[in-house]
């Protein structure tokens, strides 16, 4: 079991990663796309699970919507708090809404599915806590299909396949549309929007992969150092390309 040290080290990393990746504009279109998607009205209620840092949260509020995020990670929600002082974010679990049945006008959940222990489940608890006519957008990427250009194209296949397997539910978001389906949402769309990142944004993430990696045994070591060092090099001289396939899914309740 990891020490206090290292979990917050792990946290740490991880809220720098989240940083990275929110801030770049591809991410801030499509976090703007998916209120587009729930179509609120001044007032709504409007719930974000596995809220993180709070920047969702904060953005729906100055959208009008009462906005609530719940996580169950205590460093993201210090961070939130710390971050943005007046939004309203909760400890729970998305499968334990702290709602009333039919309480939420709006439900959105991004990059979160892949890592829960039950997806259905949680599915079921969002349908429970939406009023009728209510909308429910999920914002997710297929771990499977990162594309990294690379000059050593069948180690890149490894290495991201490897990470995909470390994953709970990595292929999850081009199930969300069956998914909805099958808990009884109606209306459902699906859309995909390519990130793409050229500079020294993603190197954090392209090194969690390699690691993963290498601890799964799909790659030595040398392996792995050696790709990461191809990588950075390419951040450093303007070459890095990544694409990272987002899908967005939305659906009335």
């Amino acid at each position: 079991m990891p020490d206090t040290h290292t979990a917050h080290a792990d946290a740490e990393r991880l809220i720098r990663t989240l940083d990275a990746a929110e801030t770049a504009p591809d991410a801030a279109t499509l976090r703007a796309r998916s209120y587009q998607l729930l179509r609120l009205h001044p007032g709504a209620t409007v719930i974000d699970v596995g809220c993180g840092t709070g920047r969702a949260v904060a953005e729906l509020a100055q959208h009008g919507a009462r906005a609530i995020g719940v996580d169950l990670d205590p460093a993201m929600l210090a961070a939130a708090r710390s971050r943005f002082p007046d939004i309203d974010v909760r400890a729970a679990d998305a499968t334990d809404l702290p709602l009333a049945d039919g309480q939420a006008h709006g439900y959105r959940a991004d990059k979160v599915y892949h890592v829960l222990p039950e997806p259905p489940a949680a599915l079921a608890e969002a349908r429970r806590v939406l009023a009728p006519g209510g909308r429910i957008v999920l914002v997710g990427q297929d771990w499977d299909t990162m594309i990294i250009d690379s000059d050593q194209p069948d180690l890149t296949r490894r290495i991201v396949h490897a990470r995909a397997d470390a994953i709970p539910h990595p292929r999850i978001a081009r199930a969300y549309r069956n998914l909805l389906l099958d808990t009884g949402f109606h209306d459902v769309e699906v859309e995909v929007h390519t990130a793409i990142f050229t500079d020294a944004t993603m190197q954090p993430l392209l090194a969690g992969h390699a690691d993963a990696a290498r601890q799964t045994g799909a790659v030595s070591a040398e392996q792995a150092e050696a790709w990461v060092s191809e990588q950075n090099g390419r951040a450093a001289s303007g070459r890095l390309m990544v694409a990272v396939p987002m899908f967005v899914a939305a659906a009335t309740r």
